[in-house]
């Protein structure tokens, strides 16, 4: 079980694809109320030890615990919202069916006014409420997606890539919002290939290469481990290139 205030926990997990190991051994944990970055290039396996956590493939090895509840459990994902890094919500639905459906699977009223106010914390206008998401942009499609985990009330955050596809202020605006979010004591464990914004947004960091575990600190550590002034030269030293 977990202990103290953990919210998730990895231990000695491991997944392999036929021959070919993704990741083994990974063992880390994430205490709640902090932000946990996951690092890696292309590949390296940050989507599949997501999905191995929310139990959408099977671990070889190893367990993972969610709140102190066994991953394999439909309970331990009770407490928890999840965008995906390619995220497709249905073409027929306008964003206002979308948003109020996804509220009430995460059993919350559909309340407009609390869609406006996140609406706008995204940069995304009202009026979209109303059109087909088939008719969304990239960056609309990203920013309802996010819309829909804030609206979630979850207590941890499972964010893919969540900048993918958003503008510099619409970056800026979910950093922002991701800031109130700690401030509010909720937990998140996101992937991003901006360094930079990791470095920013996250307590802790993670880099994984080559099915294995590199560093697990802050991104200060990191840089001061690999002797370097920029985190993005600190993660190249950190994998070896």
């Amino acid at each position: 079980m977990l202990h103290g205030n953990a919210a998730l926990g990895f231990y000695g997990a491991g997944k392999k694809f036929g021959k070919s190991v993704v990741f083994s051994d990974v063992d880390f944990s994430l205490d709640s109320g902090r932000f946990l970055g996951l690092a890696g290039v292309n590949g390296a396996g940050k989507t599949t030890l997501i999905k191995c956590m929310l139990d959408f493939c099977a671990l070889d090895s190893g367990r993972v615990e969610i709140f102190g509840v066994s991953h394999v459990e439909s309970r331990a994902r009770a407490r928890l919202a999840y965008l995906p890094e390619r995220f497709n919500p249905p073409y027929y639905l306008n964003g206002g069916d979308f948003l109020s459906y996804s509220m009430k699977l995460h059993d919350i009223e559909p309340d407009k006014s609390a869609m406006f106010a996140v609406l706008e914390d995204l940069d995304l206008e009202r009026d979209a409420l109303d059109k087909p998401v088939r008719a969304f942009s990239k960056g609309m499609t990203q920013k309802l997606g996010l819309a829909a985990c804030f609206l979630s009330g979850k207590d941890l955050f499972v964010l893919d890539e969540p900048m993918s596809g958003l503008d510099a202020k619409a970056r800026i605006l979910v950093k922002a919002k991701l800031v109130r979010m700690k401030d509010a004591g909720k937990t998140l464990l996101f992937t991003s290939h901006s360094l930079a914004e990791m470095g920013e947004i996250c307590d802790t960091m993670i880099v994984l290469h080559d099915g294995e575990l590199k560093f697990s600190g802050t991104p200060d550590a990191l840089c001061l481990i690999a002797s370097e002034r920029t985190i993005e030269q600190a993660f190249l030293r950190a994998i070896g290139d």
